[in-house]
């Protein structure tokens, strides 16, 4: 007993020490950049491949290959991911959104790219780095737990570190190099997941699928650690892996033994599900990127005519393309549940495709008499029923968003996917010996794909009646801000059960479309891989656009009915890894693109702009220096400029004819008591019969004003005083000196006219200027 023990025990160190080293690079990454790396264990996967071609199919002695692999490769391509992934991301802010789409669409990227160059089929021939035995790999995660330690607490890149996950526009003002200290976080977090795909690859199924999938699942180990603590993420993966190995020590009879075997397997499934679900949530910003899900300019009829075609065309085809076209309209009714939770409601969900799986499941027991406590249905009843089963379920990743949003509903929801792929899917007691047929008089693929449409066209009225009326404009009001829409008085509580529930009733619908289409219930159509691809898709192509959905269920249908599965994995990372670039998505690039180069007829003036086009333009002042802009002050030798006579005594803003300033006496020269002259007040009377007064700074503008801030043009030579009425004190004359502390203040109002910085006031103006009215002059 005691040697089993040790041998169990030693088998799980040597699990614990993979997941502890995933945990490591999960952190790190996180900590540099702030981006939990959902491409982790693709990565890995990459990884492993590239050993196994170096050795296996080039030749390559072990060590040199795992050298180039663990030393140029992994951390090659954390660096390349940074620079041209997630810095523009950060550049344009630092949008956790975003960078959590960009994450997802590496991760597709890779394992659909992996599809395209090695296959999916699983390889058994993978070289054995390390022994198995566990302390050789228990050594390296205690040298690199140490290390990082260390670095993080003791040098001067920790504490950039740690200054660039506080702020990181604050650390960058304080000299830090962000961009050095977020390529270094990326390329140890990829050297660390190379070492667990290295790792784990002999001892796994390595395929595209099962071993990034396996690696997600020990992300609970981070979570444990909430994203920051090194020594609480290694105790944890080491202490759930060595609880998984005692596990299967126990055997019970009954009806447990098939569910302790199921825990005992994916133990460390139960920990994400307890962490993600139990534990407070990492990170509360939004979840889904603003010009993703603020979508709302609705599609030109014309759009509709055209999708409507399309999918009409299917009905003239045969074989086995007619039997591809089927899954179309089955998988837009999935990922139309994905526009109700993430476009109507903005809320995230990884976790769809176990709602899809569920629906399947349920209408092929329904149908075969295997649900316990119901009899057997016909296949188009079986699906009602299981519809309206599934849609309570949508509690299970509901409830978590009430509290949860950002990246810890992004974990629970997986969580939720990956607990039901794993404890439902690929259970024997559940789906041993199941089969799923279509509903009768439907038998034949066109006439199915014909009930396929009509069922579509119901999800489509579903649809859009969420998004219409009072609770329509609750559920944008939530999407766009959540905290506004709880003060306005928004149930967003219920507003988010609501979206959860009829997303799982959409996403059951299609699931049960899609297997009665493939006449089978296979649980890898289900794979929480293909939700995550799924999700990619609608966000990329627009999740608030129903349009968008059914483009991205052709594409995924259409891109992998070649012989060669994997393109339409390529091309959605590649567009999701874009949204960097083009944070607006592909349509608005498109839209953008389109207007740009379409030519707009000029248009036709209107009669007043003819009219006035017509008229015969008055000649302008001919050219000289320029004016002196309010505000400013002169500093040359010649006269100052005056805004009446244009530049030095010349021209005139207002196109009427020049007058030349004359001395007094000399023929032409205009009386000293008028208004013009003096600068006295002016009245009505005294204004150009040329029109009616302009309006400059809300004050009254006449022709003969001077900027602000600068003094009126005054002949050089000293004039009499003008004369005073009678009973009055004759004004004092006041000289350059006088006149230049008047300079850049805002004249007062007085009666009928402007008093004038230097011009004699008249009256009570003198002993009591009136206060100013209007808006002041720019200068004052």
């Amino acid at each position: 007993m005691s040697s089993l023990t040790y041998d169990l025990t030693l088998a799980g160190l040597s699990v614990g020490a993979a997941a502890a080293l995933t945990g490591i690079g999960l952190i790190v990454t996180y900590r540099a950049t702030g981006v939990l790396n959902f491409a982790h264990g693709a990565i890995a996967m990459v990884c492993a491949y590239v050993l196994r071609g170096l050795v296996v199919d080039r030749g390559w002695p072990l060590w040199p290959a795992a050298a180039l692999t663990l030393l140029v490769v992994a951390p090659g391509t954390g660096v390349v991911l940074e620079r041209f992934v997630f810095r523009p991301l950060s550049v344009r802010g630092g949008d956790p959104a975003r960078a959590l789409v960009a994450s997802l669409g590496v991760f597709v990227l890779l394992v659909g790219g992996a599809a395209l160059l090695w296959g999916q089929g699983a390889r058994d021939d993978t070289p054995v780095l390390v022994a198995a035995e566990p302390w050789g790999q228990l050594a390296v995660v205690a040298v690199l737990a140490a290390g990082v330690g260390t670095v993080i607490r003791r040098t001067r890149f920790g504490r950039e570190l740690r200054a660039v996950v506080d702020d990181r526009r604050l650390a960058v003002l304080t000299g830090v190099d962000a961009d050095r200290v977020a390529a270094a976080g990326w390329a140890f977090g990829s050297f660390t997941a190379g070492l667990t795909g290295v790792l784990l690859a002999p001892y796994v199924r390595l395929d595209p699928y099962g071993l990034p999938l396996l690696v997600m699942e020990v992300v609970a180990v981070a979570v444990a650690a909430r994203m920051r603590g090194l020594t609480v993420a290694v105790v944890v993966a080491l202490g759930v892996g060595v609880a998984q190995s005692q596990l299967t020590r126990l055997h019970p009879s009954g009806w447990g033994e098939p569910l302790l075997q199921a825990v005992g397997a994916n133990l460390f499934v139960v920990a994400l599900l307890v962490a993600a679900l139990a534990l407070p949530g990492v990170g509360t910003r939004d979840a889904l990127p603003h010009p993703a899900v603020a979508a709302r300019v609705p599609a030109h009829a014309g759009a509709w005519i055209v999708a409507g075609v399309l999918f009409l065309l299917p009905l003239g085809l045969a074989g086995r393309d007619l039997h591809t076209a089927v899954q179309v309209p089955a998988l837009g009714v999935v990922l139309l549940s994905l526009v109700v939770v993430t476009g109507r409601s903005g809320q995230i969900s990884l976790g769809q495709a176990a709602y899809a799986g569920l629906g399947a499941l349920f209408t092929a027991l329904l149908a075969a008499g295997r649900f316990p406590g119901l009899p057997r249905l016909p296949e188009l009843a079986a699906l009602a029923v299981a519809v309206v089963l599934v849609a309570p379920l949508g509690v299970l990743t509901g409830w978590p968003a009430i509290g949860r949003r950002g990246l810890a509903l992004a974990l629970a929801t997986f969580a939720v996917g990956v607990g039901v792929s794993r404890f439902v899917f690929d259970q024997p007691y559940a789906t041993a010996g199941l089969s799923l047929g279509r509903p009768a008089g439907f038998d034949d693929d066109r006439a199915y794909y014909v009930l396929e449409l009509l069922l579509l066209a119901c999800a489509l009225l579903a649809a859009w009646a969420l998004r219409r009326g009072r609770t329509g404009r609750a559920l944008a009001a939530m999407r766009d801000h959540e905290s506004g829409a709880r003060a306005a008085g928004v149930r967003v509580p219920s507003l988010k059960l609501l979206a959860f529930v009829s997303g799982a009733a959409l996403a059951a619908l299609g699931g049960g479309m899609l297997g009665m289409g493939l006449r089978a219930f296979d649980p890898a159509a289900y794979d929480p891989v293909r939700g995550l691809l799924w999700f990619a898709a609608v966000v990329v192509l627009g999740a608030d656009s129903t349009l968008g959905a059914l483009l991205a269920a052709a594409l995924l249908v259409g891109l992998d009915a070649g012989t060669r599965g994997g393109v339409a994995a390529a091309v959605i990372g590649v567009l999701a890894v874009l949204s960097g670039r083009f944070p607006d998505g592909p349509r608005e690039v498109l839209r953008d693109a389109a207007n740009r180069f379409r030519v707009r007829p000029r248009p036709a003036p209107t009669p007043s702009a003819a009219r006035l086009r017509a008229r015969p333009r008055l000649p302008g002042p001919p050219p000289g220096p320029p004016r002196v802009p309010a505000g400013a002050t002169a500093t040359g030798t010649g006269p100052e400029p005056d805004v009446r006579t244009g530049a030095h005594g010349t021209g005139s803003r207002t196109g009427l004819p020049e007058r030349t300033p004359t001395r007094p006496g000399e023929p032409g020269a205009e009386p000293l008591g008028r208004p013009e002259a003096t600068g006295g007040p002016r009245t009505a009377a005294s204004r150009p019969a040329d029109g009616p007064a302009r309006r400059q700074g809300g004050t009254e503008a006449t022709g003969d004003e001077h900027p602000a801030g600068q003094p009126p043009e005054h002949p050089r030579e000293e004039q009499p005083a003008p004369e005073e009425p009678p009973g009055h004190e004759p004004t004092r004359r006041q000289n350059n000196t006088d006149r230049g502390t008047h300079r850049g203040r805002t004249p007062h109002r007085t009666g009928s006219g402007v008093a004038r910085p230097g011009a004699p006031l008249r009256g009570a103006a003198r002993a009591s200027p009136a206060p100013v009215r209007g808006r002041p002059r720019a200068g004052a």
